[in-house]
Formats: C-alpha cells, sequence, structure tokens
C-alpha cells in the first residue's frame, strides 16, 4: 500500500530502461517517507500527469521525441513554479547547462554521471528545498497576520498604538478625526474604522473637500430640490442623507468653506438639516470620521478651522506617524508592496538588494507610504533581475542619495570631531529617532548610544523638557 506521504517524482525520458532504472533506484534507495514515481515518454504526457498529479520534483530529458526538454521545462513552470526540475543529458555542455538554470532548473547532470546514491541525494536536497520554501511562506504569513490591521502595515510603536486605539474606538459612535500627512493612509485607517464598528453593514461615504470645488461641497453633502439654483434640473439625494446606518469620511476638513462648516456643525447638533431649496426635513443617521493632513491648531490660528467644529469633531484623534519616523515598518511595507505588484504584473521580484534597500531608509519620504508603494511598483516593473537594485529605483530617491553622499571633511578637525558632527547631524536629520539613525551610519543602536555617550551628546528636547518641568 503506497503512503499517501510519499513524494512525488514525475521522470519524463523515452529510454524505457533509464525510467524503469530510476524508478527501482528512488523508490528503493530513498530514507522514509520515500519517493513514489511516475514516468512519461513524451512531452504532452509529462503535461497530463503534471496537471492532475502535481509531483514535487520532476527528472526531464533534455531530448524528447515531441519537444525539447528545456521547452518543456518552462512550459511546466509557467503550471506551477513550486516543483523543482532536475535536468538529464546524455549530451552536457556548459551552454546547455546555464540554459537549463536560466529557465529554472534546481540542478543539471549527464547521464554518465547517475549514480543511485547521487540521483536520491539530488532528489533529498529538492525536496527539503521545498519545504524550506513552504516554511518560510507561512513564517510570512505568520508575519503578515501580525503585523497587518486591515491592510495596514505597520509593527513600530506608533503603528502599534495606533491599531489599538482604533480597536478602542472602533465600535462605538464617537467623531473621530486622523490626523497625519498626505499618503500615510489616512483613509485605509477610516476604512479600517467602518469594518469594525457595528455600523459596518450600512454605507461608507467619501468625500474629499479638497477636490470638490467649494462652491459644489454644499450640494453634495445637502443635496437640492429640483430649481433650487441654475442647472438643479432634478432632486439631488446628498451625502449626508446617503450615509444614514453608516459612516462618513470627510477627508481635508480643513478646506471646507467656513460657511459650510458652520451649517455642518449645526447638523451635527440638531441631527437634522434641509436639502437646498427644499422644505422637507432629513434626519441624520451616520457615524462621522474626518481626516486632515494640517495641524488643526494652526488651522484655527489662521482662520481655517472653526474653533467649536474641531471640538466636536476630535472625539477622538488618531496621530498618523510619517514614514521618517517609523523606519522599521519599511521592511514590512517592501514585502507587501513586493507581493502585491508581482501578483499583479506576473512578475518574479524576491527582494531588494542591499544597496538599494540602503538608499530606502536613507531617502525621507515626503510622499509617505504612497510614495513608497508607487517607487516598488516602478521598480517590480523595470528590474532586471530578481532582486531590486539601486538603478531599478525613482530618480528621486537616488538623487536624494547622492546628494546626502556628497561630503567634505571639515578642515582643522580630528577625527573624533568629525565623528561627533556626523551622529549629531544624523539625528538632527531623523528628529533624534536613534533606531533610524542607527540605520543611516550602519551601526548596531548599541554602538550609536556609546558613541551618543562618548561625545556628551544630548538631546535638546530633553534639556527643554526638564527647563519646564524646572519652571
Amino acid at each position: 500500500m503506497k503512503s499517501a506521504n510519499r513524494r512525488r517524482v514525475l521522470v519524463v525520458d523515452d529510454e524505457p530502461m533509464v525510467t524503469d532504472w530510476l524508478k527501482m533506484v528512488i523508490e528503493q534507495g530513498a530514507t522514509p517517507p520515500g519517493y513514489e514515481v511516475r514516468a512519461a515518454a513524451v512531452g504532452s504526457r509529462a503535461l497530463e500527469i503534471f496537471r492532475s498529479w502535481r509531483p514535487d520534483v520532476v527528472l526531464i530529458d533534455l531530448v524528447l521525441p515531441d519537444i525539447d526538454g528545456i521547452e518543456l521545462l518552462r512550459q511546466l513552470k509557467a503550471i506551477d513554479e513550486s516543483p523543482e526540475m532536475i535536468v538529464i543529458s546524455g549530451v552536457g555542455t556548459i551552454t546547455r547547462a546555464l540554459e537549463a538554470g536560466q529557465a529554472g532548473a534546481f540542478y543539471f547532470i549527464e547521464k554518465s554521471h547517475l549514480d543511485p546514491t547521487g540521483i536520491v541525494s539530488i532528489l533529498d536536497r529538492a525536496t527539503d528545498l521545498q519545504v524550506e520554501r513552504a516554511q518560510h511562506e507561512r513564517l510570512k504569513e505568520k508575519v503578515r497576520d501580525q503585523y497587518a490591521f486591515s491592510n495596514i502595515i505597520g509593527k513600530s510603536k506608533k503603528m502599534r498604538e495606533l491599531f489599538e486605539l482604533i480597536e478602542a474606538v472602533a465600535e462605538s459612535d464617537a467623531n473621530i478625526l486622523i490626523q497625519g500627512e498626505n499618503g500615510v493612509g489616512k483613509e485605509l485607517i477610516a476604512n479600517a474604522i467602518h469594518v469594525r464598528s457595528g455600523r459596518a453593514k450600512g454605507p461608507f461615504i467619501k468625500i474629499n473637500c479638497a477636490a470638490l470645488p467649494k462652491e459644489l461641497i454644499e450640494s453634495e453633502l445637502f443635496g437640492y430640490k429640483k430649481g433650487a439654483f441654475t442647472g438643479a434640473t432634478g432632486d439631488k439625494v446628498g451625502l449626508l442623507e446617503l450615509a444614514a446606518g453608516g459612516s462618513l469620511l470627510l477627508d481635508e476638513i480643513g478646506e471646507m468653506p467656513l460657511l459650510l462648516q458652520t451649517k455642518l456643525l449645526r447638523v451635527l447638533q440638531e441631527r437634522e438639516y434641509r436639502p437646498i431649496g427644499s422644505d422637507r426635513l432629513v434626519k441624520v443617521d451616520f457615524r462621522l470620521i474626518c481626516a486632515t493632513n494640517v495641524d488643526p491648531d494652526a488651522a484655527i490660528k489662521d482662520g481655517r478651522l472653526r474653533e467649536d467644529l474641531y471640538f466636536r469633531i476630535n472625539t477622538v484623534t488618531l496621530p498618523v506617524a510619517p514614514l521618517r519616523e517609523r523606519s522599521e515598518d519599511l521592511p514590512l511595507l517592501c514585502a507587501h508592496f513586493l507581493e502585491k505588484f508581482n501578483s499583479r504584473y506576473q512578475k518574479n521580484v524576491k527582494g531588494i538588494s542591499p544597496a538599494a534597500y540602503h538608499l530606502l531608509i536613507r531617502f525621507r519620504w515626503p510622499g509617505n507610504v504612497r510614495e513608497l508603494e508607487n517607487a516598488i511598483e516602478r521598480a517590480v516593473l523595470v528590474a532586471k533581475s530578481t532582486d531590486v537594485q539601486p538603478q531599478d529605483l525613482p530618480d528621486s530617491i537616488r538623487g536624494d542619495a547622492v546628494a546626502e553622499d556628497a561630503f567634505t571633511v571639515p578642515p582643522h578637525h580630528t577625527l573624533a570631531e568629525i565623528e561627533r558632527m556626523a551622529v549629531i547631524q544624523t539625528l538632527q536629520r531623523t528628529n533624534w529617532n536613534k533606531q533610524e539613525a542607527a540605520q543611516i551610519l550602519g551601526l548596531y543602536r548599541p554602538t550609536l548610544y556609546s558613541k551618543i555617550k562618548k561625545h556628551h551628546i544630548k538631546d535638546p528636547r530633553a534639556q527643554v523638557r526638564v527647563a519646564e518641568n524646572e519652571a
């Protein structure tokens, strides 16, 4: 009786003596759980068995009656990349061996070099590699589950605190204000709040106050009655009414005209309103989520945001840190975007070279996660190797690094003084984020701490806090 746990090997060769010998050697010489072998004499039959049986390893003769062995290898890999391919040739050449490797072969061996111990050893190595790959994929899934939150990726302290805050407030009906720079993922956070709320089955209506002409925002929000103004050729239901039972996202709330802010405040207080030109009273039932990329205090001071509206919409404020302040999230984000765009464009870019990753770490990311996503998408599209190289990244990222690398040793300074200057400037550039500074300097974090202590470097922010406490 055949064990269900035995690993599967497909032998493709038109010489029956070879396939019979390989079947005997592989099945009898293997250690538990062992191998089960099937054979095909032509490429077309091999394709049939491959599709239905899904072997773990395929041994392919280079010369077959109906197809070249390497072409068959490519066709099999197009069906399923996971099985390992071992090419066997009666006449081995370096050119053909290289061609087999480029097509995805795990091993290339001449028939004259086949021996029972050797062939079983190669199969063991091939299947061990598959086990390792499967374990790696399971680990990636575990990491992804641990550090992903409704498509928001992060393991940094700031992101973990944000996730906890979202979980704490999502089920309530409290008004939420999401504050962060462009590109940090404010809309993703709003989505996460909605799907975790008691209103998840209701609509999620979104309006970007910065994307619409100011004169249209009111009609979009409140709706209007036919004839209310020139161009109102029919009744229009407002977004406030469409959001009934669900959530409403007002993105870039600071761009809303002040007069409209007054009307919105009244709606939030009275929970009802009248569409433009209508006598109909509409009761509202929505959960308000607002987002802004500006400092609300500055917007209030500049007269762009009503203070009373601000107090109404920020029952809970969710601050989203820019990417430059959470560089430890960069590897997770890169892996996530590589997987996303490999799948979208049918590419096989496995990772990021150290040189390219160094550029990503050093870059300041003014466009935050959205800019990183665009950079990785471009890299996947143009990459010529299995790893992203520096030349695959946008000019802005490579140019930024070139400018930073243009370093001139200041005259009349000792080496210790120059080292101190380099540490201070890097800390200043990273807003005193020691982990990010250590990565830029190519140091372990404990080594950076030692240098800070050695050069008596003080964080000026800490000194300010001490002064304030003493005052």
